[in-house]
């Protein structure tokens, strides 16, 4: 399995902080460095792309997303990303940190849950301006590796607050009381997703009734509690796959599932397709 878990750690752009921004004449990595990490691998940081002029096209867990200039593409620890085979735009940054640089920052980013499942954001001329600027003076901080960690920290928050305010927009605000619930009930579904929790227990820790769940959910995802649960084990089983990280018989128990056929049987009914056949076309692409 390729990994990045080093990416981070061993290029970090500050000695406190594993950060590391990129930009078209800033932070390359040596190309023969570049091709240890490959085309395609598990995140196991935050990244950020913010295009500022071009077109470039990057895959996130097996989707593939069209970046033009004024929109940003984020992708959370553990998706499957896949990056382009050819140049990137004339100009962007990139952004990579580690859970560590989040939890020193002073307050949370609920577009970090996604509860809108969209990996890919547009700014309007004005807002994008503001994440270039904050951008480029992250860019001035880390360009020495003994920069106060403060300084950084209080750029980046600048820079997802704005990211925060952008993925919002659309009039449903983090702070609406539906809204927390589905961002809580993502976040439990997360946190314990191999444990298959029913419905009614999830409900009475979110302290809502079943209906009152499955109304939240539906409303927000399309899906009912259950379908939810459902996809995000399939997504996170077609992620292992990927790489071949187990059987399909230990990735069925890793997954929490006491019966593999019925997995495989499960598999089928979301996807279409047997896992033979997934894997089959994963090797093909």
């Amino acid at each position: 399995m390729q990994t990045v878990e080093s990416l981070l750690t061993l290029n970090r752009q500050n000695n406190k902080l594993a950060i590391r921004l990129i930009a078209p004449t800033f932070g390359h990595l040596p190309p023969e460095m570049a091709r240890q990490y490959g085309l395609t691998h598990r995140k196991p940081h935050y990244f950020f792309l913010f295009m500022l002029a071009g077109h470039t096209r990057h895959g996130v867990d097996l989707q593939q997303f069209d970046i033009n200039a004024n929109e940003l593409l984020f992708i959370l620890p553990h998706q499957i990303h896949r990056l382009p085979a050819t140049k990137e735009g004339t100009d962007y940054f990139k952004l990579g940190f580690d859970e560590n640089c989040l939890s020193l920052l002073p307050r949370q980013y609920p577009f970090l849950v996604n509860p809108f499942n969209q990996q890919k954001l547009h700014f309007t001329a004005s807002a994008a301006a503001r994440l270039k600027a904050t951008f480029e003076i992250l860019l001035n901080l880390l360009s020495t590796v003994d920069t106060d960690p403060d300084l950084i920290l209080a750029h980046l928050n600048s820079l997802l607050t704005e990211i925060n305010t952008a993925y919002f927009s659309t009039g449903k605000s983090p702070a609406d009381d539906k809204l927390t619930k589905y961002i809580r009930f993502k976040l439990f579904v997360e946190d314990n997703l191999t444990d298959h929790t029913t419905i009614r227990e999830i409900a009475q820790k979110l302290a809502l009734n079943t209906n009152s769940l499955y109304a939240i959910v539906k409303h927000y995802s399309g899906l009912s509690p259950k379908e939810f649960i459902t996809n995000r084990l399939i997504l996170e089983a077609k992620r292992r796959l990927y790489y071949a990280e187990s059987s399909i018989k230990e990735l069925a128990y890793d997954l929490g599932f006491s019966d593999p056929d019925y997995f495989s049987r499960l598999f089928k009914k979301v996807t279409g397709q047997t896992i033979a056949t997934f894997v089959q076309d994963l090797s093909g692409n």
